[in-house]
């Protein structure tokens, strides 16, 4: 690898991770970002004194980050200090107190066992079950490049794809254990942004289940950013050379391999190419159309994940009642599920989340003051307008200061929106979308957008829209499978 150069465009989750797991091998390796920082999604700004993540804020799958750093002979611990949140989150289903989900077991099953007598037990299979599928999963699944099905052939993992429940829906499975509309709500609620309705999505991905409520749902004290902060850092420390405010044009195509590429008329020579910006805008976007392996047609029929209508907020005064996570889920979550998926619409009634991480960690923002983060999921490729988001921002305000019983709106000192354009034109988003391609059966590994280009050699691609899937974790893993399909070319 001595000498070999690799240049990864963008420098998200994944091609951080690609990055460093490649210059550990002894490749040379440069990252060229668009914007004016790392962390892709995950960027981070400050205003007045707040300090707001501006993508990802919820930390699961602890075990994928340690792992990641073990790789470097490194723990999360040496960059950043990690919090187990407790309750993980609350949900409010209408005024009155929230539902809180607590990190204790114990304290989970008599929620439940209260909510619905007898199904404390049902609960235990239910997890059971799911740490099977993420530990079958996390060890089979998502470490393989998914270039051909045959990776999937191994007598193990098609015995496995059963009880896996590749087959069987999450609404079905989770329906059929459990009958309180709240407790379904709380299992599916995971499943919401991997792109279709709990109905539509193979009951798989309760293995969510088994991160958010087993593994548990923690905080990095100073932001999620402090993760990307720690990765550049121990990047840097491998040798990667970092380029902000780079935006590339082209990749360079000679003789039928990648030679590098163009960045405001200026050529940048690499042996390899890592794609780990938005996978339409550097195919579709950056390479002649003889080159690309999908055309226009095949990204229309894709099935995105949802888009997000953001708010940041700042608030002159403390908000008594706020936990660090608060799902308002005091709307019909299936009516706003098919005004998402199957009738994409803006939402006549639409469920939002809040994070509050001033709650947790008082580096966020002044004292004596609250940082707020407001969530609305919403169908990918909608016509968003500053009038629009007014109408929305409205509508969650008042439901806030309805459920919590106290005035906010008025102690606003800070507000920036963040929705669709915004997705378009920072991360080149393709139909603005916020969380990748749908895990919907015919969206899932192998059937992913593939990770290295049949048409161009030395051209490999990464992140959210390939494998194995959207999300932090995911997009984690995304960058260090690649790196290691890229080393496997040159070796000796």
């Amino acid at each position: 690898m001595e000498g070999k150069k690799v240049i990864v465009i963008g420098s998200g989750f994944a091609g951080i991770a690609a990055a460093t797991t490649l210059a550990d091998k002894g490749f040379e390796v440069t990252v060229l970002e668009k914007n004016e920082g790392p962390g892709g999604r995950a960027r981070v700004f400050e205003a007045e004194g707040f300090v707001f993540d501006m993508g990802p804020s919820w930390y699961w799958m602890p075990d994928v980050f340690e792992d990641y750093f073990a790789r470097f002979g490194k723990r999360p611990a040496d960059y950043y200090e990690l919090v187990r949140l407790d309750p993980s989150y609350t949900i409010r289903f209408g005024p009155g107190e929230p539902m809180q989900v607590p990190a204790s077991m114990d304290e989970l099953f008599d929620l439940f066992e209260k909510k619905e007598p007898g199904s404390a037990d049902k609960l235990r299979y239910f997890l059971k079950e799911a740490a099977y599928k993420y530990e079958v999963g996390m060890s089979e699944f998502v470490h393989k490049p998914a270039h051909s099905i045959m990776e999937f052939a191994d007598i193990r993992i098609l015995m496995s794809l059963f009880r896996l429940q590749m087959f069987r829906s999450m609404g079905k499975y989770v329906r059929n254990l459990f009958k309180d509309p709240q407790l379904i709500q709380l299992l599916e609620f995971p499943v919401l942004f991997l792109g279709a309705t709990p109905d539509n999505t193979p009951a798989l991905y309760s293995l969510m289940n088994h991160a958010d409520l087993a593994l548990g749902t923690w905080y990095p004290m100073g932001g999620m950013h402090k993760i990307i902060s720690g990765m550049v850092k121990l990047a840097e420390e491998k040798g990667v050379k970092f380029v902000y405010n780079k935006p590339v044009s082209e990749i360079i195509v000679e003789n039928g391999r990648a030679t590098g590429v163009r960045c405001e008329g200026e050529i940048l020579t690499a042996d390899v190419v890592v794609g780990s910006a938005d996978y339409h805008h550097v195919e579709q976007q950056l390479l002649p159309e003889s080159y690309r392996m999908y055309d226009q047609k095949y990204w229309d029929k894709r099935v995105m994940a949802p888009s997000s209508l953001l708010f940041y907020l700042g608030i002159d005064k403390k908000i008594p009642g706020l936990h660090h996570h608060n799902l308002f889920f005091d709307a019909d979550f299936e009516a706003h599920a098919v005004e998402i998926y199957d009738k994409p619409q803006w939402p006549k009634d639409p469920l939002f989340y809040l994070c509050a991480p001033s709650v947790t960690d008082p580096s966020v923002a002044p004292e004596g003051k609250e940082n707020l983060f407001l969530l609305m999921p919403i169908a990918p490729d909608l016509d968003d307008t500053d009038e629009m988001r007014e109408h929305y921002y409205g509508v969650m305000m008042d439901r806030l200061e309805k459920l919590s019983g106290q005035r906010i709106k008025e102690h606003v000192v800070y507000k920036r929106s963040f929705a669709l354009k915004d997705f378009k034109e920072d991360y080149h988003a393709f139909k603005g979308n916020a969380y990748g391609l749908a895990n919907t059966l015919l969206q899932t590994a192998f059937l992913k957008p593939k990770m290295r280009s049949k048409k161009v050699k030395n051209l490999f691609y990464t992140g959210q829209l390939t494998t194995p899937g959207p999300g932090v974790p995911p997009s984690l893993i995304s960058g260090q499978v690649v790196a290691q399909e890229i080393s496997k070319l040159f070796r000796h």
